[in-house]
């Protein structure tokens, strides 16, 4: 044997140099592999590895011997070997490669064992290796010995689909698409028709390459894959399927054919379904013989022969024979029907559909067929049938039709009206309408009839409304096709206005500026019920659109604030935005005073105007406010002061709307410390009539227990002169009915009373009376205010201004209002009679002295007045009889109110006053009003046990009534020495005592 010092030339050094070429160039192939990545990555590093190696030998000094050279070529070839494969592998069809990704695995195992059994030789024949070089060997192949290559799982799923695909030679469209998806996934490609079709057609090129290199078995066993996957939508075009379909179907003839003998199961005498062959030879239906064997018999039904019971195998032959003579038959029944279901004779075509869904139940290659056909537009047409079960029987077969269908949804997509008739089923019963809500959202899956349906009038209405069915299949469907639908803003808009709002508030918290721009757009303009806005908020609305509100866009901010303003209108969702503390970022934007701030103001001071209005009706136990601090009110008052005619009416009736809420008193105390009585008067003036009204209103709520300085400080004669005229001239109820509470509030001051009879108020504040009372409106607020009002100008101390009121007819009306008026309303009429009633003695004239015999004088008939003595008249003594007022304040009297029956008493004890007793007791006697003032006794007005102890207190001093009323009278006295206060119990033994029921000397007095 030789020795070689080196191996730096000579055929085995270039032997060498070629395998590190060849390695080289096969880690270059491996990067770009196709398939098995992670195996090639694998071999990669074992190859890399061998290269330090096989230039450590061309340095060493090994013996030039057969066995030496023998090894560096099997390595040659086992490293071309691979970089062959890794370059197939990088270059053929992926589908190709996937179908033979076992031999690959194999080739890879068997180039992987080779070369690690020749690398392990090298040592042997090598002298002068380093240690390190000869361990680094001992590893290799350690290694490589250890590789084990595995096909995925999810290769070997689809491998064994193909292969029971195969075998069972009767699989259908359905099987066929779900194995192209799952190869689609494998191979990393989309699962778009054009680019699965791209890829089976350079497959089917790669087995003609097979059939060139005259690989014949492999060619064969990839005609049968192609077999298989050709029944997928996307391996050949509509047209190719219909022609291979007519073609196919012309040959057949026209007529059924009736099944061979060998069909049928001796057992059953049926036509066989799973055919098997006994250890006879004899062919059965597999469950017809297994009850046979199960029913203890163990010879043949045919021959009698004895029978190996275990042994049971599949006749596939015969088995697809039959398949072959019922698809036969079938693709002429389908051909056959078209015409009998466009015949108008509802039970024919019931009875055709009925056996149409059957064929299309049982196999995808049917429903294919049905298609091929073009029964689409003739099961469209029928949506329009009169008949309830023909329509129902239609959809259901469209449905078969359409699921997993690309070829069925783009044939429906072409019918005209399609959708449109599909969607009209919605508005039919409930069954139709479960199987159009199905067959639509089936249908959604295609984006050009997603697209179609959302743009279907009235189909989001309709979907919306079976989105809350109490059916939940029907419910579920249309929720989802409702959420498959909501792709594009404008359905999501359709959506918002049908009521359902879910995808409008998703869009609003994660869509773009844009798109929230687009649905804060849409809450501002919609009409939403109060049902609606509770929802809405319910559901989460506030959060996003506050966070508009911060948003930097001032565009983005208005939309937000528009939206805000639409919800807050309804008082609840107010209450809830104060307490989610919304209210500060919207104040903090009216109080900043820059340009781009105050361009926000006319979308913000409505907000807090509503928000303040939600305060008006909340639990007391638990209320809530608005401003927070003085700092708040007196910030937002400030406002008033700018000329922006709408925020400053909005700020106004923002106070005004808290001047009715829990923290009343405490806003009316800071407007009146922030000048806001000044402010107000002088608003009075302005030709803005809705400002003015609403300056009025609130000044109606701060005047009402004002400090007197400050009114008489304000209000002068121009003031008064513009109350009289905004009460004369006014349209607008309300800012009339403020405008009497005004006049009511005012200070009883002899000035202002002048003032205002002398501006006409008196007349003005008449003529609504009577205009109230005369439209049978004695109800309304603008009545009880007029009444109230009037009450200044008939004070006792003034007779000028008793007179001007009497003059014009106000004792007349005050007196019918006491039937018809409000408790309030008749309360304040019996006070205005009160005061009428006490100046009524001193203008009462005498009566005229009689001439001559009394019996024949002309004045005989003349008697003066049951009370006063005198003449009296309505306008010129103001006399409660001569207006008939005693029996209308005595019915006052049997009232609930407190209120109205204390001033009618004080009205009715005016007849009492002084030297009147007698008269005036009789007047009150004959009105029964007595018993009534009895009753009082045991009031729990404080007020009106007082009045009437002392009005009894001087009635008793009379003995006819003393006798007539007093024993009713005496128990209710007796209760109030009981338990009444010191005055009171006082009043009440005294009167206990003219009635003689107490001592003059009893420790009561």
């Amino acid at each position: 044997m030789m020795v070689l010092d080196a191996l730096n030339s000579g055929p085995t050094a270039e032997a060498i140099s070629q395998i590190i070429d060849t390695i080289a160039e096969f880690l270059y192939y491996a990067s770009d592999v196709l398939v098995k990545k992670d195996s090639f990555k694998e071999l990669s590093a074992y190859l890399e590895r061998i290269s330090p190696i096989l230039k450590a030998l061309k340095k060493g000094k090994v013996s030039d011997s057969e066995k030496f050279n023998h090894a560096i070529e099997i390595l040659s070839r086992e490293v071309r070997d691979a970089k062959q494969l890794a370059e197939e592998c990088s270059k053929k069809n992926k589908v190709y490669l996937l179908m033979n990704c076992r031999t690959i695995i194999k080739r890879l195992q068997n180039i992987t064992s080779e070369i690690s059994r020749v690398i392990g030789l090298l040592p042997l024949a090598t002298q002068g290796l380093s240690n390190g070089i000869i361990e680094e060997i001992t590893k290799l192949c350690e290694n490589m010995q250890a590789a084990e290559f595995k096909a995925a799982i999810a290769e070997e799923e689809i491998l064994e689909k193909i292969e029971s695909g195969i075998q069972e030679k009767n699989v259908d469209r359905s099987y066929a698409n779900a194995l192209l998806v799952l190869i689609a996934d494998s191979v990393g490609i989309t699962n778009e028709k054009s680019t699965m079709k791209k890829e089976l057609d350079e497959f089917k090129s790669e087995i003609e390459n097979a059939r060139l290199r005259k690989d014949l078995a492999e060619a064969i066993q990839m005609d049968q894959i192609i077999a298989l996957l050709e029944r997928a939508d996307a391996a050949s075009s509509p047209r190719e399927k219909e022609r291979k379909y007519f073609d196919k179907r012309r040959s057949l003839g026209s007529q059924p054919l009736e099944p061979l003998q060998s069909f049928y199961c001796p057992i059953t005498r049926d036509v066989m379904v799973d055919p098997v062959e006994t250890s006879s030879g004899q062919t059965f239906e597999r469950s017809a013989i297994e009850k046979w064997f199960a029913d203890g018999n163990k010879l043949c039904p045919l021959t009698m022969v004895p029978l190996d019971t275990s042994v049971l195998r599949p006749n596939k032959t015969l088995k697809q024979s039959i398949e072959e003579w019922k698809d036969r038959n079938t693709m002429i029944t389908i051909a056959s029907m078209t015409e009998k279901i466009q015949s108008g004779d509802d039970e024919e075509v019931l009875h055709c559909l009925q056996k149409l869904h059957d064929l299309c139940e049982q196999k995808g290659q049917h429903r294919e067929w049905v298609l091929l056909e073009n029964y689409i537009p003739v099961l469209i047409r029928l949506l329009n049938a009169k008949n309830r079960d023909v329509r129902n029987n239609a959809l259901v077969i469209l449905c078969l039709l359409a699921k997993d269908s690309e070829d069925a949804k783009e044939r429906i997509a072409k019918v005209d009206n399609a959708i449109e008739s599909i969607v009209h089923s919605l508005g039919r019963r409930l069954g139709e309408r479960k199987l159009a809500v199905a067959l639509l959202l089936e249908l959604s899956k295609y984006d050009l009839l997603r697209e179609h349906i959302g743009k279907v009038q009235g189909c989001i209405l309709l979907l919306v409304t079976m989105s809350s069915s109490d059916d939940n299949q029907s419910a579920r469907d249309a929720t989802e096709l409702l959420e498959k639908l909501s792709y594009s803003d404008q359905n999501v808009i359709q959506m918002a206005k049908a009521n359902y709002f879910k995808q409008l508030l998703q869009r609003l918290s994660t869509g773009s500026d844009e798109v929230k721009m687009l649905m804060a757009t849409t809450l501002a303009e919609m009409e939403l019920t109060d049902h609606n806005k509770e929802s809405l908020f319910e559901s989460g609305i506030l959060a996003p659109l506050l966070h508009l509100v911060s948003h930097n866009d001032v565009q983005m901010k208005i939309v937000a604030l528009k939206a805000l303003q639409n919800l807050s209108s309804l008082k609840k969702n107010g209450l809830e935005m104060i307490r989610q503390g919304a209210t500060r970022p919207l104040l903090n934007i009216l109080f900043q005073h820059s340009i781009p701030s105050s361009s926000l103001w006319e979308h913000v001071a409505p907000i807090i105007m509503q928000l303040a209005a939600s305060t008006m009706s909340q639990d007391a136990q638990t209320p809530v406010s608005l401003l927070e601090c003085d700092e708040d009110v007196f910030n937002l008052f400030s406002l008033i002061t700018y000329n922006v005619p709408d925020v400053r009416q909005y700020t106004i009736q923002t106070f005004y709307a808290l001047c009715q809420s829990p923290s009343a008193s405490y806003i009316r105390t800071k407007l009146r410390e922030c000048t806001a009585v000044q402010v107000l008067v002088k608003l009075f003036e302005t030709e803005n009539q809705k400002l003015r009204g609403s300056a009025v209103k609130l000044f109606s709520c701060l005047v009402e227990g004002c400090d007197e300085a400050i009114i008489l400080e304000n209000v002068n004669e121009k003031c008064i002169e513009t109350l009289a005229r905004i009460l004369k001239s006014s349209s607008d109820e309300e800012e009339i009915v403020s405008t009497m509470g005004i006049i009511c509030s005012l200070p009883e001051n002899h000035q202002i009373t002048q003032w205002l009879l002398d501006a006409g108020a008196l007349v003005t504040i008449y003529n609504y009376i009577q205009e109230g009372k005369d439209k049978d409106l004695q109800r309304s607020k603008l009545v009880e205010t007029s009444v109230s009002a009037l009450c200044r100008f008939t004070v006792p101390t003034n007779l000028d201004w008793q007179k001007r009121a009497a003059e014009i007819g106000i004792i007349t009306i005050l007196v019918q209002l006491l039937e018809s008026g409000t408790m309030l309303t008749k309360q304040q009429a019996a006070l205005s009679l009160a005061q009428f009633s006490k100046s009524s003695q001193g203008l009462s004239r005498p009566l005229p002295k009689r001439k001559g015999l009394w019996c024949f004088s002309s004045s005989a008939a003349e008697s003066g007045c049951l009370v006063h003595g005198g003449l009296c008249t309505v306008k010129t003594s103001f006399c409660l009889l001569e207006a008939d007022a005693v029996v209308p304040l005595t019915k006052v009297l049997g009232e609930s109110d407190p209120g109205a029956c204390e001033a009618s008493l004080d009205a009715l004890l005016t007849l009492i006053e002084g030297e009147r007793l007698h008269s005036g007791s009789r007047v009150l006697a004959d009105a029964n009003a007595i018993p009534l003032i009895i009753r009082f006794l045991g009031s729990p007005s404080p007020g009106l046990q007082d009045k009437s102890l002392h009005a009894l207190e001087r009635i008793f001093r009379l003995v006819e009534y003393k006798q007539q009323y007093g024993p009713s009278a005496q128990m209710p006295l007796v209760d109030l020495t009981q338990r009444g206060n010191g005055s009171i119990r006082s009043m009440a033994a005294r009167i206990l005592a003219h009635l003689n029921v107490l001592h003059d000397q009893s420790s009561y007095f």
